[in-house]
């Protein structure tokens, strides 16, 4: 028996809407990750792209348990002496929670060329609107 290895060409790559409405921020973040990456299907390959593309809505209505959303902060570093740039979970979920999702989200992905190329297939929305209607995606509960 052989061991079947996916090829780059042969992976089919579907389209699936998440709705964040009222979900834990890391538990959702790990499984769009799992998704990413494409560990939910039988054909995974570790050198290959396999994972699907997903698109996040209400990230503005994600849950934070414990006092994480005042506790924690988002932090952001040029890489020059003292330009350590810190904002808080609270401030973030206000004005840009999809950004903060997106970064959760990268973080989780491994950081070679091959997550690169994941990442880029994460969309994610405040609102419940998104601009891939084209695509048809699929909805499916996380």
């Amino acid at each position: 028996m052989k061991t079947y290895m996916a090829k780059e060409g042969e992976v089919l790559k579907k389209w699936y809407v998440v709705d964040a409405e009222g979900k834990t921020f890391g538990r959702l973040a790990s499984q769009v990750a799992t998704i990413l990456i494409g560990k939910n299907k039988p054909e995974y390959t570790p050198n290959v792209d396999c994972g699907d593309y997903v698109i996040v809505l209400n990230t503005d209505k994600l849950v934070f348990t414990g006092n994480k959303l005042n506790d924690k902060f988002y932090r952001r570093h040029s890489g020059y002496v003292g330009s350590l740039k810190e904002t808080p979970y609270k401030e973030m979920m206000a004005n840009k929670s999809d950004l903060l999702f997106y970064e959760g989200v990268r973080r989780m992905l491994p950081k070679t060329i091959l997550g690169r190329k994941m990442i880029k297939k994460l969309h994610c929305y405040k609102g419940a609107e998104h601009k891939q209607q084209a695509q048809q995606p699929e909805t499916i509960e996380l």
